[in-house]
Protein backbone atom coordinates (compact mmCIF):
# COMPACT_ATOMS: atom_id res chain seq x y z
CA UNK A 1 0.00 0.00 0.00
CA UNK A 2 1.70 3.63 -1.08
CA UNK A 3 2.27 6.09 1.70
CA UNK A 4 -0.29 8.13 1.71
CA UNK A 5 2.22 11.04 2.92
CA UNK A 6 4.27 10.81 -1.00
CA UNK A 7 3.17 13.40 -3.56
CA UNK A 8 1.24 11.30 -6.30
CA UNK A 9 2.96 14.21 -8.62
CA UNK A 10 6.46 13.81 -10.48
CA UNK A 11 8.31 15.53 -13.58
CA UNK A 12 6.05 14.17 -16.11
CA UNK A 13 3.09 16.20 -14.48
CA UNK A 14 4.86 19.50 -14.94
CA UNK A 15 2.32 21.52 -17.43
CA UNK A 16 -0.67 19.73 -15.58
CA UNK A 17 -2.89 21.46 -12.81
CA UNK A 18 -2.69 20.18 -9.42
CA UNK A 19 -3.12 20.70 -6.07
CA UNK A 20 -0.73 20.61 -3.72
CA UNK A 21 -1.26 20.36 0.24
CA UNK A 22 2.08 21.62 2.41
CA UNK A 23 2.96 22.58 5.70
CA UNK A 24 3.60 26.74 6.49
CA UNK A 25 6.28 27.41 9.06
CA UNK A 26 3.59 27.61 11.41
CA UNK A 27 2.93 23.84 11.27
CA UNK A 28 -0.85 24.46 9.65
CA UNK A 29 -1.47 23.07 6.17
CA UNK A 30 -2.45 24.97 3.47
CA UNK A 31 -3.34 24.57 -0.24
CA UNK A 32 -2.13 25.59 -3.63
CA UNK A 33 -4.37 25.05 -6.88
CA UNK A 34 -2.95 25.39 -10.50
CA UNK A 35 -0.28 24.55 -12.59
CA UNK A 36 2.71 22.77 -12.09
CA UNK A 37 5.87 24.68 -13.89
CA UNK A 38 8.65 23.00 -12.44
CA UNK A 39 9.35 19.46 -10.54
CA UNK A 40 13.03 19.58 -9.00
CA UNK A 41 15.02 17.34 -6.24
CA UNK A 42 14.26 19.52 -4.03
CA UNK A 43 11.14 21.28 -4.73
CA UNK A 44 8.55 21.85 -7.02
CA UNK A 45 6.37 25.24 -8.24
CA UNK A 46 2.87 25.80 -9.01
CA UNK A 47 1.81 29.31 -10.97
CA UNK A 48 -1.99 29.69 -9.39
CA UNK A 49 -4.39 31.33 -12.05
CA UNK A 50 -3.45 35.18 -10.55
CA UNK A 51 0.27 34.52 -12.04
CA UNK A 52 1.88 33.86 -8.52
CA UNK A 53 4.66 31.07 -8.30
CA UNK A 54 4.58 28.85 -5.08
CA UNK A 55 7.63 27.41 -4.65
CA UNK A 56 7.16 24.41 -2.35
CA UNK A 57 9.94 22.07 -0.86
CA UNK A 58 9.19 18.57 -1.37
CA UNK A 59 9.76 17.74 2.44
CA UNK A 60 6.62 20.04 3.18
CA UNK A 61 4.18 18.51 0.87
CA UNK A 62 1.35 16.70 2.63
CA UNK A 63 -0.44 15.34 -0.19
CA UNK A 64 -0.81 16.55 -3.96
CA UNK A 65 -2.42 15.29 -6.88
CA UNK A 66 -3.36 15.85 -10.62
CA UNK A 67 -6.70 17.15 -10.85
CA UNK A 68 -9.19 17.75 -14.00
CA UNK A 69 -9.06 21.07 -15.73
CA UNK A 70 -11.28 23.51 -14.00
CA UNK A 71 -15.16 23.70 -15.67
CA UNK A 72 -16.42 26.50 -18.10
CA UNK A 73 -17.83 29.60 -16.79
CA UNK A 74 -21.19 30.05 -17.11
CA UNK A 75 -22.38 33.64 -18.23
Amino acid sequence: MPDRRTPRLGPADVGSRVVVRHRIPDGRATDVLGILQAFGEDDLVVTDRHGHDHVVRLTDIVAAKPIPPPPPRRH
